[in-house]
């Protein structure tokens, strides 16, 4: 096995034989081999017949890179949690070639000259960054940001991510601002009154622990408001981490009414529930909180129906020191991008998702969020390509990371499907046969 264990530059030809290949923009299969030289797609769609370095991928899935629209890399402010470069290596671990970053950052992303410095230091990084612009001033809820200088300089959404926006006024205005630059609203649907400091879902098992509860209802109440306005005025949302099943059935109802809406949903809150709480593990708490099954069933059902449009990781690395506190004082958030896929795949192919709808989930439905669209095996473009084992079993180890941090619960869980190698031009991460 040719074991590539850092990102590595791919120079010269490399042909990729004997796999299967799947255009999840194109929704179709392509047969035949795959030839890639210096970054760019060289051939496809045929037989050939050799190259200065072959890689068999017989038993293998090809697929576009993967795209994730929410993630937190910490950088500015907080490198000891994450930098550009770690999260950069995280999410090529784990198939992810494009990963747009919150606006949580210290200071916030909230200024022109805040987007141009993610824009500007991820330049030289193996994958793409995409900066996500905060909707209000510092992220305080009262006066919206200057959306049109932030979006100039490379923002593709705007969110206060963590910090819901409570005032309905200022949700308005940012709803009709921002649809003048053509980029969605993201804002965390959560009641913080609702929520009342709770933890954890509030359930007859946070009772039982002693935990203070955070209802369903805080979410869906806010998703109903949000929906609500962005009908009135005809605006762009996008609703992140969807966690129950009341939320999932309000966005199919305001869908078939015809609103902009978008949604996702994560890899934890589809596979994991509020079980893994009883040991009082800190790395499983996260906002919103881990549900019952029937609110993860039912997010698996609106993925698969295309109600929820793509799987977001929410990845959020924390240090060992603030996951050792306290369940009521440890902060929210678990990495995710290395574990993502294999989580999402074992919880979705037990639910007898097709693999083709598992991968749009992780490619195409991220990149209609944002209204983009690619031709990734088209001859001449820019090599941006996962290779996954789909049926390799395997745990989830700290020999998996490459994020700064470790928080994640999924550590020792046995997980579906495995990507082996992620390529981005000419840059390279993972295991070749």
């Amino acid at each position: 096995m040719r074991m590539i264990k850092k990102h590595k530059i791919l120079n010269g030809e490399w042909l990729f034989k004997n796999s299967k290949i799947y255009d999840s923009f194109a929704k179709i299969y392509i047969e035949g081999d795959l030839l890639i030289e210096n970054g760019t797609i060289k051939s496809v769609n045929q037989k050939i017949s050799n190259a200065k370095n072959v890689i068999n991928c017989k038993g293998k899935l090809i697929c576009p890179g993967f795209m994730d629209l929410h993630a937190h890399f910490r950088e500015p402010g907080r490198e000891d949690k994450e930098t550009l470069q770690t999260g950069a290596n995280a999410a090529m671990s784990g198939g992810f070639t494009k990963v747009c970053v919150m606006p949580n950052t210290n200071p916030p992303l909230d200024t022109p000259e805040a987007i141009k410095f993610i824009k500007e230091k991820s330049k030289f990084l193996p994958i793409d960054i995409y900066p996500i612009g905060a909707i209000t001033i510092n992220q305080d809820g009262k006066e919206i940001a200057e959306y049109s200088g932030m979006v100039n300089e490379g923002a593709v959404a705007l969110s206060d991510d963590g910090i819901p926006l409570q005032n309905g006024q200022v949700m308005r205005y940012a709803l009709e601002y921002s649809s003048m630059f053509d980029v969605p609203i993201i804002n965390h649907a959560e009641d913080i009154f609702i929520r009342n400091d709770g933890v954890m879902n509030e359930s007859s098992l946070s009772t039982k622990l002693g935990l203070p509860g955070n209802p369903s209802i805080s979410e869906s109440t806010m998703v109903f408001r949000d929906l609500e306005l962005a009908e009135y005025v005809n605006g762009r949302i996008h609703i992140p981490h969807v966690s129950s099943k009341k939320s999932v059935d309000l966005i199919r109802f305001y869908k078939e009414k015809g609103v902009n809406v978008t949604s996702e949903a994560t890899p934890h809150h589809i596979a994991l529930n509020d079980d893994l709480l009883v040991s009082y593990n800190t790395n499983a708490k996260v906002a919103p909180p881990l549900r019952k099954k029937e609110d993860s069933m039912a997010l698996i059902d609106g993925l698969n129906d295309g109600t929820i449009d793509c799987i977001a990781t929410d990845h959020a690395p924390h240090t060992i020191e603030d996951k050792e506190k306290d369940i009521c004082h440890a902060p929210c958030g678990m990495i995710s991008l290395e574990s993502a896929f294999g989580l999402s795949n074992k919880a979705l192919n037990e639910r007898n998702v097709p693999i083709e709808r598992i991968i749009e989930l992780f490619t195409s439905g991220p990149a209609s969020v944002l209204d983009w669209k690619f031709e990734p095996f088209k001859v001449g473009n820019k090599v941006d390509l996962t290779i996954i084992d789909i049926n390799k079993e395997w745990n989830f180890t700290e020999g998996d990371i490459y994020s700064r941090s470790k928080n994640s619960p999924v550590l020792g869980m046995p997980l579906l499907g495995k990507v082996e190698c992620t390529i981005y031009g000419e840059n390279a991460f993972g295991f070749f046969k």
